[in-house]
């Protein structure tokens, strides 16, 4: 059974976290949440405005091997994503996926982080809309795409997405 790693800090989108997680299950994968916040609860918010439910995180981020894990996955939400791309254990663990050419899926706000880890040079990627003028600073080319793939790169725009950003997913681990 392949695992896929999904990582947040917190004040993350909750549904691109839950229900992205929910139907890579019902797909039937294996998920981990990994945290690089101080403590392994976590906060889901609604809209990125309304808090929404807790989580707990099954490792701290500094504790992960990324060779245990098929897949990483990386939820949006402003503050979220904010907090990740100003995080070095998260750089690594993003670096590691990269350098290893294992899918990596980021929705919403969440490729704004490949701005800050120099993945997004010479990359075709989607996000929400507003991170456009910054991953094409970057170097990226930038699409209004559902799902965009650019090798083992997997981008969305937002939650209405959330079914073809699972579907590319499985089709990454499945190929």
């Amino acid at each position: 059974m392949k695992t896929i790693a999904f990582l947040l800090h917190n004040y993350f989108e909750q549904v691109e976290y839950e229900e992205v997680n929910n139907l890579l299950k019902d797909k039937g994968y294996k998920t981990v949440l990994i945290t690089t916040n101080k403590n392994k609860e976590v906060q889901g918010m609604n809209q990125d405005v309304n808090k929404g439910d807790t989580f707990t995180a099954d490792l701290f981020a500094k504790d992960v091997d990324i060779a245990d894990y098929d897949a990483l996955v990386l939820p949006g939400g402003t503050v979220n994503a904010d907090n990740i791309r100003g995080n070095e254990q998260a750089h690594k663990l993003i670096n590691a996926v990269d350098k290893a050419g294992k899918p990596l899926a980021l929705i919403c706000h969440a490729p704004w982080i490949l701005a800050d880890t120099e993945i997004a040079k010479g990359k075709t990627l989607t996000a929400y809309h507003t991170l456009q003028t910054d991953l094409e600073n970057a170097g990226a080319t930038f699409v209004d795409e559902t799902v965009q793939t650019d090798g083992h790169l997997i981008t969305s725009r937002n939650p209405d997405d959330i079914e073809n950003f699972v579907n590319a997913i499985d089709k990454a681990l499945s190929a």
